[in-house]
């Protein structure tokens, strides 16, 4: 294997004797660019609806979910999708985030969620995980399309208004602080405390709680 490798060494070392160096650079330019090119368009599918429901665990579940809310169906017709809310926008952001769905490709392998009974056993964990990284990214794909710089409060509810003077523009809280299950339905928050190793109620479990009364009346 090393004699291998120092042959290889060698052979990339060795000046061209066939090529110019001019024909290798624009050469490698091209190939560059055709990477390059071919990088980003596999990224980019992997962006898409068809892809993210590709599968019946997402088709099924999650975005059956989400067809009844107003991110999927409402007035102005603007619509999100997968990707909008759960892979940031900015380049170096995404990369991070492709690599750490990578890791869902064994779920899928495996079959962790493969059906609905064995993905309400493991939603609560799921949606524990997804709203700890969106807090620890001050909901970074939340504001691809939502900007508190151009949020008019004079247009929202009092209440809404409030909420967002004291909680959002200070910085004490982010957007998933208060808006879980606007596009999923919530899971059965009775077991938190077993899943995260506390006993007693913490802010997170009384927001919780109070979306679920919220989801419950709209019901």
């Amino acid at each position: 294997m090393w004699a291998f490798v120092k042959r290889l060494w060698s052979t990339i070392r060795r000046p061209s004797v066939h090529y110019s160096l001019g024909a290798l650079t624009i050469g490698g330019f091209i190939m560059g660019v055709l990477f390059w090119g071919a990088f980003n368009t596999a990224m980019e599918l992997t962006n898409t609806e068809t892809f993210c429901t590709g599968c019946h665990e997402m088709r099924d579940n999650v975005f059956a979910e989400l067809k009844t809310t107003i991110h999927y169906t409402n007035r102005s017709g603007v619509r999100a999708i997968c990707s909008d809310c759960h892979v940031p926008h900015d380049w170096t952001d995404k990369i991070a985030r492709k690599m750490q769905a990578s890791k869902e490709v064994w779920g899928k392998i495996f079959g962790t969620i493969s059906t609905r009974e064995k993905f309400l056993e493991k939603r609560l964990e799921l949606a524990q995980h997804e709203w700890a990284r969106l807090k620890a990214n001050n909901s970074l794909e939340c504001r691809n399309c939502h900007s508190s710089d151009s949020m008019d409060i004079t247009r929202q509810s009092a209440r809404a208004a409030e909420a967002h003077e004291r909680f959002l523009f200070t910085g004490e809280k982010t957007c998933i602080d208060c808006h879980k299950g606007i596009a999923h339905q919530l899971p059965d928050m009775s077991q938190q405390s077993a899943w995260t190793g506390h006993g007693s109620a913490s802010s997170l479990e009384k927001a919780t709680a109070y979306l679920e009364q919220q989801q419950s009346g709209k019901n």
